[in-house]
């Protein structure tokens, strides 16, 4: 009898909320044998008596890929989670990097990426249609590129007049990036262009602030929040007694 197959599941979980899970990652991670991942997604997964969490830290992004593949290839039934859509900042590029540099075998192992709702995606929907335009989305996180190079895709993306969304603005180790980005939009940008501070969305501590570029508060923002950026054309809809909508106009295409 030939020894077992394995298959490596790259499985995005979503914001945070358990119906944002998809029935295909609900799937994937049922079928695994082990979950490998940084700690707080491991944390989210339901597991059965059977399988194995496997946690890790936080920029052990390749360590976790290889060990992960390593257990395919002996024919171990794996999921490698990430929050919100494993392709989008997440684990997926880790894996594919680990396969590219890895051994030559790991390019005939059975990977399977299964997409979740992003950050940006869930963000957007809870205060309304504010990606109806034209988008980017950037990492303030500096530990694989420098500064200067961020910085310099910031300014362009504002002077393209696209809606940015951003994603790790500030951690304990780099809390200065978030206030550094906004110097650099605020030269580039009028002040009354709108910005969404929006702060683990589906989760119980959910919190969606909208203000403007010129009277943000950069306290908000976490390592759980995704700030959005408006383009010319965003648009912020008052309404009485209730958090106002915010869209992009579609003539602003």
């Amino acid at each position: 009898m030939s020894a077992e197959r394995g298959i490596l599941y790259v499985v995005g979980l979503g914001p945070g909320a358990e119906g944002d899970l998809t029935q295909n990652a609900m799937a994937a991670l049922a079928e695994a044998q082990d979950v490998l991942g940084y700690a707080p997604y491991v944390a989210r997964v339901t597991l059965r008596e059977a399988q194995t969490a496997i946690p890790s830290d936080n920029r052990e992004e390749l360590a976790r890929a290889r060990d992960a593949l390593a257990r395919v290839a002996q024919g171990r039934r794996v999921a490698l989670v990430s929050g919100g859509d494993p392709g989008v900042f997440g684990m997926a590029a880790a894996v594919f990097e680990a396969v590219d540099n890895g051994p030559r075998e790991w390019r005939d192992l059975d990977i399977l990426v299964i997409p979740g709702v992003s950050a940006m995606l869930a963000a957007a929907a809870r205060i309304g249609a504010p990606l109806g335009g034209d988008f980017c989305a950037i990492s303030l996180s500096d530990n694989l590129k420098s500064w200067d190079r961020i910085a310099t895709r910031l300014g362009h993306a504002a002077r393209g007049d696209f809606v940015i969304a951003l994603y790790n603005p500030a951690s304990r180790a780099r809390p200065t990036r978030i206030r550094d980005a906004f110097d650099v939009l605020r030269t580039a940008l009028p002040g009354d262009r709108a910005v969404i501070f929006a702060r683990a969305i589906g989760r119980p501590d959910e919190r969606v602030t909208v203000t403007t570029l010129k009277e943000a508060d950069l306290t908000l923002a976490d390592m759980a929040t995704l700030v959005l950026i408006g383009a010319a054309g965003t648009r912020v809809v008052a309404r009485d007694g209730a958090p106002p909508f915010v869209y992009t106009s579609r003539a602003s295409l």
